[in-house]
C-alpha cells in the first residue's frame, strides 16, 4: 500500500519535504482489530509538532495521521463490533488499558499507558489502517468522507474545549486563532447558546474575516483588546504570547482553556510578563486540554449530525501531504485540510 512515512525528527521550512510516499507492507488485523480502507485523513497541527519534536517521541519510522475515515475491509478474530463495508472513523486516542483509575473513571485521556494514532501505532496517511475495534466510530450518514475526517479530532477537541470552559447561554466566548478547531467551536456555539456572543482574535486578515462569516459579533488581531471582558476564551494557537494576552481580556473568575498539546518554544520569554495582579489575580483559571476520550468523539459525532455541523474543508491528494503540512505551518488556512486517498 502507498503511505506517507516520517523517518526522522525535523524542522519545517518553505521547502520541507519531511514524509516520504513509500510503498508498505499490508498491515494484519489482529484480534478484535479492524483493517480498515482509508479514504480520508484529516491534517492536524499536532502533526507539524510530531515532525519538529514538540510531542513525546512518535515512534519512528512512523505513519502520522489521526481524523481517519474510512470502511472496514478486514477483521481480526473475534472482532464483532462491525461488519465488513462498514464506514468507521479513527481519533487521537488509539488505545488506553482500560484498567486504571482514570480509565474506570471515564477519563482515559489521562491513562498513563494512552496511546496515540500516528505517533505511537500508524495511522491514516495510508491506504490502509488497523485498530482496535472498540477505538473505531461509526461515521454518521449526514458527512461526506471529507466532511467527517476534521470532525474526529478538531472537532472533537473542540467539544471538549468547550465542555471545560463550563460557558452558559448568554456569556461571552474568545477564541484565540481560527483555524479547524475554533471554526467547529464557533459554529458549535452558534447551535447550542443562542444569546452568546462571539469574539475571534486571529493574526490573519483572512481569518477574522472568515469568523465574521461564520458569525463571530467581533474579530480582531490577537494582540488587541476585545470589546468587552470575556467569561471563557479557548486558546488553539500554537505559541505562549495569545495566552497573557488572553488572561488581559478575563472578566473576574473568567477561565482560559488551552487547546493544544504543545507550545512552541521561539516565543517562551512571553512567560515571563505574566504579571499576577493584572493576569490572574480575580479568581481567574487556566486549564489544559489533554487529548479525548472515546465519549468525546462518539458525543460529539452524535452533536455534529444532529446540527448538521459541516466543516469547510480543503482538500489534497495523499502526495501532497507535505505541501499541506507547510501550508498549515504559514498559516495558509480556511478550515480544515484533509487528504484523500484517490
Amino acid at each position: 500500500m502507498r503511505a506517507m512515512v516520517l523517518r526522522q525528527i525535523v524542522p519545517l521550512g518553505n521547502s520541507s519535504e519531511p514524509l516520504e510516499l513509500q510503498e508498505v507492507a499490508l498491515p494484519v488485523p489482529g484480534p478484535r482489530e479492524l483493517l480498515i480502507e482509508v479514504s480520508a485523513c484529516g491534517i492536524c497541527h499536532t502533526e507539524i509538532d510530531e515532525i519538529e519534536g514538540r510531542t513525546p517521541p512518535p515512534s519512528l519510522p512512523i505513519i502520522p495521521g489521526h481524523q481517519v475515515v474510512g470502511h472496514v475491509c478486514g477483521m481480526g478474530d473475534h472482532a464483532t463490533r462491525f461488519r465488513a463495508g462498514d464506514r468507521v472513523g479513527v481519533a487521537w486516542i488509539f488505545s488506553s488499558c482500560g484498567r486504571c483509575a482514570p480509565c474506570v473513571d471515564g477519563k482515559e485521556n489521562l491513562c498513563r499507558e494512552f496511546r496515540a494514532t500516528g505517533r505511537d501505532a500508524n495511522g491514516g496517511y495510508a491506504e490502509f489502517m488497523t485498530v482496535r475495534e472498540e477505538f473505531a466510530y461509526a461515521i454518521p450518514s449526514v458527512f461526506t468522507d471529507g466532511e467527517a475526517a476534521p470532525l474526529l479530532c478538531a472537532g472533537a477537541i473542540g467539544y471538549r474545549s468547550l465542555r471545560l470552559s463550563g460557558l452558559l447561554d448568554g456569556q461571552t466566548l474568545g477564541l484565540t486563532g481560527f483555524g479547524a478547531s475554533a471554526h467547529l467551536v464557533l459554529k458549535m456555539v452558534r447551535h447550542r447558546f443562542s444569546r452568546t456572543r462571539v469574539f475571534v482574535f486571529a493574526r490573519s486578515e483572512a481569518e477574522r474575516a472568515f469568523a465574521l462569516e461564520l458569525g463571530a459579533s467581533w474579530a480582531g488581531n490577537s494582540s488587541e483588546r476585545a470589546p468587552e471582558p470575556l467569561h471563557s476564551i479557548i486558546d488553539t494557537t500554537p505559541v505562549w504570547q495569545p495566552i497573557v494576552q488572553a488572561l488581559e481580556n478575563l472578566e473576574p473568575g473568567g477561565r482560559l482553556i488551552i487547546n493544544a498539546i504543545r507550545k512552541e518554544d521561539a516565543d517562551k520569554q512571553a512567560l515571563l510578563h505574566i504579571d499576577y495582579s493584572g493576569h490572574l489575580w480575580m479568581e481567574k483559571e487556566i486549564k489544559s486540554v489533554a487529548n479525548v476520550t472515546r465519549s468525546d468523539v462518539e458525543e460529539f459525532l452524535a452533536l455534529a449530525a444532529e446540527i448538521p455541523l459541516k466543516p469547510e474543508i480543503q482538500e489534497f491528494p495523499l502526495s501532497e501531504a507535505n505541501r499541506a503540512i507547510r501550508e498549515l505551518k504559514s498559516r495558509v488556512i480556511r478550515g480544515a485540510k484533509v487528504l484523500r486517498m484517490s
